[in-house]
């Protein structure tokens, strides 16, 4: 019995033992993991409260177009991640902050924002920043050649009444377009800025990403403002047809400016070539280089700013140009198919209506494409929805009667008449809506409810057209973009009319500084020294 009670009592201790070592053992380990989410509380309350929020319009003061608010199909909340390809869900930018996205529209480039339109969609983003602030910083978004009726400098006046809400302290980091603008005003309210360092723009996205990237380093390492901000105004203005980075002397321009970014002390470096079909003081280029070594900013700053005025005299189109008639001339002779036509002067990725007919008037005139025996030729494009109308009523081999175009931009020529054979109708285009093809003697004219630029081979294929196989392709574009450019055989830039006439001097400015090159040619040598600019919170 002795015995038999002795094993029990042992029994018992040794269960007791492991029973209290088990209680340890998951005690510590619990102890471990609350310690772990407490930790990964203690980052998540560390990590930077970021915004996010973004306007971007190229408009034309010299088109009688406007644009309205739905132009800009503005995203709001959550939806604006979709938009950048860096903010998926796992990207490793997304973990590093806690991002509080707001309001960002972009619009197709057009005429001048309306007021209505400009007010109502600042006052969302600054109701949603006022909402679900405060932040350590705001990702600013912008292109940078937004004009609106009757306000000067409109990137300006939104980063000032969004200073207002935010406060001073807040980073602010901007990505822009090389062809934006960049006025004393814009440079003071932002911290951090840079922009496009290709035209084409290959590296838009890359530039967003780098906006980003800036701003969280510089509050990840506490560094915050820049301490020094150089900004260089440059007296030249000059489309982007003659300032594409695939010629020189932009090619070696904008070669250097990654390499002055990656210099020690510096953040970053940008050259904008400004927007020349808007007609305001801040039209011009500007060079800005920010960073924390003040000889390094200023240094760079004025080396970048005196080769863009060096080559002034240099900068050329980025293809051969001609009249329309030289243009359709040549194309005719030539051996080499798709010939390309651009019709740069009604441009709607640069802000033309995209409705002017005068070319497309010209090229039915001639007798070359009367008939189906003639050059095969695509005419890209001209908005016409009642005739897009009598199309679809016609069906594919119907015959339509009617008109299209010039219903914004009538300067140049009145609503072409088309009567001719429908060729195909697409309906899966959101923008354009319903796009059809009417063929007119040997000319497949596209024609859109709605304006749309055509800068993609599927653009063309999901119609049944084929561009590698026509003569030639007229399209209403300055430079090609890649799609295109790698298409042609050959290509002439068309110097014909509309709101972003490639022919500066055919425009009416009045309210751009003066002297301007390449409007006076024999200006003098501007000051081109580097001015700091205040640290926003030193205003």
């Amino acid at each position: 019995m002795k015995h038999a009670s002795f094993l029990l009592i042992l029994s018992c201790i040794l269960i007791a033992t492991v029973f209290f070592s088990f209680q340890q053992n998951t005690s510590f380990i619990a102890a471990k993991q609350t310690e772990k989410l407490q930790s990964e509380k203690g980052r998540a309350k560390a990590l930077p409260r970021i915004a996010i929020a973004g306007l971007g319009i190229e408009s034309s003061t010299f088109s009688p177009a406007l644009t309205h608010e739905e132009a800009f199909h503005a995203r709001y909340g959550a939806a604006i991640f979709a938009y950048y390809p860096f903010f998926t869900t796992d990207s490793p930018l997304r973990q590093r902050a806690v991002w509080i996205p707001t309001l960002l529209g972009k619009s197709l480039p057009g005429g001048a924002v309306t007021r209505e339109a400009y007010e109502s969609l600042v006052q969302k983003t600054l109701d949603s920043l006022q909402k679900n602030g405060p932040y350590d910083g705001l990702f600013l978004d912008i292109h940078g050649a937004m004009s609106v009726v009757g306000l000067d400098d409109p990137e300006g006046d939104f980063i000032t009444r969004i200073r207002k809400v935010i406060g001073t302290k807040t980073l602010i980091s901007t990505s822009m377009d090389l062809h934006g603008n960049v006025s004393w005003r814009l440079a003071q309210n932002t911290d951090l800025i840079t922009c496009y360092r290709m035209a084409p723009h290959e590296d838009a996205m890359e530039t967003k990403q780098r906006a980003v990237e800036n701003l969280l380093k510089r509050l990840e390492s506490g560094k915050g403002k820049p301490t020094y901000k150089a900004w260089i105004p440059i007296p030249v203005l000059l489309p982007g047809e003659k300032t594409s980075t695939r010629i020189e002397p932009a090619k070696t321009i904008y070669k250097a400016v990654a390499p002055a970014a990656a210099q020690e002390g510096i953040i970053d470096a940008a050259i904008w070539v400004g927007y020349a079909w808007a007609d305001e003081p801040r039209n011009h280029a500007v060079v800005m280089v920010t960073g924390d070594d003040k000889e390094k900013v200023t240094h760079t700053a004025e080396q970048l700013a005196k080769s863009f005025w060096d080559a002034r005299s240099g900068f050329a189109f980025v293809a051969p140009t001609g009249s329309l008639k030289e243009s359709l001339d040549k194309a005719v002779k030539s051996p080499k198919h798709p010939f390309f036509i651009s019709d740069s002067g009604d441009n709607p990725t640069a802000g033309g209506a995209g409705d002017v007919t005068w070319t497309l008037q010209e090229i039915l005139k001639r007798p070359e494409f009367k008939t189906e025996k003639g050059p095969s030729l695509i005419y890209a494009s001209i908005p016409g929805p009642e005739l897009v109308k009598k199309a679809i009523e016609a069906g594919v081999g119907g015959k339509v009667d009617g008109y299209a175009g010039a219903v914004v931009d009538a300067r140049y020529a009145p609503p072409v008449h088309l009567v001719g054979t429908v060729t195909a109708i697409e309906r899966g285009d959101v923008n354009a809506e319903v796009e059809v093809v009417v063929k007119v003697g040997s000319v497949s004219i596209i024609v859109t409810q709605k304006r749309k630029p055509y800068h993609k081979e599927i653009d063309f294929t999901r119609l049944g057209l084929a561009p590698r196989q026509s003569d030639i392709v007229v399209v209403k574009i300055g430079y090609l973009e890649p799609e295109l450019y790698a298409m042609r055989a050959d290509w002439i830039l068309a110097l014909t009319p509309g709101g972003v006439d490639q022919n500066l001097e055919r425009l009416p400015y009045k309210r751009i500084q003066r002297p301007m090159f390449p409007l006076d040619k024999n200006m003098k040598t501007p000051d081109l020294s580097a001015k700091l600019v205040p640290a926003s919170d030193k205003l």
